[in-house]
């Protein structure tokens, strides 16, 4: 994954003061790390960002913002469940088993009551993505109370709630959901970096894989599908060993084990995701649920071969089939995949545009201003649905940039300062655009069935004909 290449040059700590403001009225305001008030872990500054925030670009207010991609659409259906009974406290209180922290926001600051660890530092860079969010837009967030799950398996089964008598249901803040549960679908970690594999934070991926797309054009890259990764984590990525070349077959697809101890001890060397955007073909497939793998794999500028996926992220949905990907039967991958690159090698200018519109809707639909205005959006819809006042947790402890960076160490630090957001956005967030009414929903489930069929089709035919031969 990443070659750990140096980052951007870390942004300076203040000493005297926490609030930069520059008498050029078009420069924005910074606020910058204040590491000189001792005990950071128990007491975050008085002042750390402004309360409340007023433009003083005022040229910014002059245009609406944009409206915000389809995909936060999704935000409305999400939240659906609690639309007629509103969230308690009660409820949030019988998720806790199932929570690695409960994040409470008052007044605009973030408290953080923790129930367990996440597995590596999930937990640790979910939480900072949201104290950033609180620094690009302050006094914007309305006080809240969530309980988030950092775990890989759903947690909210659908089943389970719609029995006769059954509570209303949980709300939980997840990495994925399914059409099966009701875990909130929220940005997962790696936005700000995953140290345990020296990903870099996404604004500096997205650019070193835009960067790594220009250096061998889609004609001239390696002919056949790529994967590599952690074989063993579920049954369906055992399975996709089975698709890789040898002696006896040439199903067109690569497959590579990825063993992150040994990557660790070698630097991470072997695992640079810029340099594997060298193949016609990357092939996506889950793990125990949903991969952190997929807007990776999506902004190559290669035909994603997107085996069919049981699970969802916060964008995944705005995907559709033959526009950004190309499907693949979960239970026929290797003949699937095989059919896939030889289509693509026999009409190279339509699978071209595959990979080109998957790329551009990671570089352009994902980019982080979009990231920070969907949990902004996510949240402030979720605020509207409370049924109390959010008070702190008696076992919370206040977060803060300061709380959080000021005594990290170094891959861990060094990530938190090339992803701290220097100050308040110029702009307000993005427009919502309105809920999907249940016509937009069928159309677009419809649309993808028939994309789906369309190729399943092309298959049928393809391998008819070669057994024919």
């Amino acid at each position: 994954m990443s070659s750990g290449a140096p980052g951007p040059k870390p942004k300076s700590i203040l000493t005297d003061t926490t609030v930069a403001i520059s008498k050029q009225p078009q420069k924005k305001l910074e606020i910058q790390l204040n590491c000189t008030l001792g005990n950071l872990t128990k007491t975050c500054p008085a002042s750390y960002y402004p309360s409340k925030f007023t433009h003083q670009n005022r040229s910014s207010l002059s245009t609406l913002p944009p409206t915000c991609p389809d995909y936060f659409r999704w935000i409305y259906n999400d939240l659906r469940p609690w639309g007629e009974t509103g969230i308690t406290e009660e409820m949030l209180i019988r998720a806790t088993s199932n929570a690695e922290f409960r994040l409470v926001i008052v007044n605009g600051r973030a408290y953080v009551e923790t129930y367990r660890k996440s597995f590596q530092s999930r937990d640790t860079f979910t939480l900072w993505g949201i104290l950033q969010m609180l620094r690009r837009y302050p006094g914007k967030v309305p006080d809240l109370d969530i309980i988030f799950n950092c775990g890989d398996p759903t947690v909210v089964q659908t089943e389970f709630y719609q029995r006769p008598k059954a509570p209303a249901p949980p709300p939980v803040f997840h990495y994925c959901s399914s059409d099966s549960s009701l875990d909130i679908a929220f940005p997962d970690w790696s936005f700000w970096g995953w140290t345990e594999t020296n990903i870099r934070p996404w604004e500096t991926m997205s650019k070193e894989l835009k960067k790594a797309n220009q250096k061998k054009k889609w004609t001239d890259r390696e002919r056949y599908a790529y994967w590599k990764g952690n074989l063993y984590v579920a049954l369906s990525r055992k399975d996709l060993r089975k698709c890789n070349a040898s002696e006896k077959q040439d199903t067109g697809a690569r497959i590579y084990g990825q063993d992150w101890s040994q990557e660790l001890k070698h630097g991470f060397k072997h695992s640079d995701l810029a340099s594997q955007c060298i193949h016609r073909y990357k092939i996506y497939v889950e793990g125990q649920t949903w991969s952190v793998s997929e807007k990776y794999i999506l902004a190559c500028d290669s035909v994603t071969l997107l085996i069919k996926p049981q699970y969802y992220d916060f964008y995944s949905r705005g995907l559709m089939p033959m526009k950004h990907y190309w499907p693949i039967k979960d239970n026929d991958k290797c003949r699937s995949i095989k059919h896939a690159v030889d289509w693509g090698n026999t009409h190279e200018q339509e699978a071209q545009a595959i990979g080109k519109t998957a790329n551009d809707f990671i570089q352009e639909q994902l980019k982080m201003d979009y990231v920070y205005d969907y949990m902004f959006h996510l949240l402030n819809e979720y605020s509207k649905l409370l049924k109390y006042k959010p008070t702190i947790p008696e076992n919370a402890i206040e977060l803060c940039s300061e709380a959080m960076a000021c005594p990290a160490e170094g891959i861990t630090k060094k990530f938190m300062l090339e992803s701290m957001v220097e100050g308040p956005s110029d702009a307000i967030p993005c427009s919502m655009p309105p809920p999907f009414s249940p016509a937009d929903v069928h159309s677009i489930l419809d649309t993808k069935e028939n994309s789906i069929k369309q190729v399943d089709s092309w298959e049928q035919k393809y391998w008819k004909n070669k057994n024919e031969l």
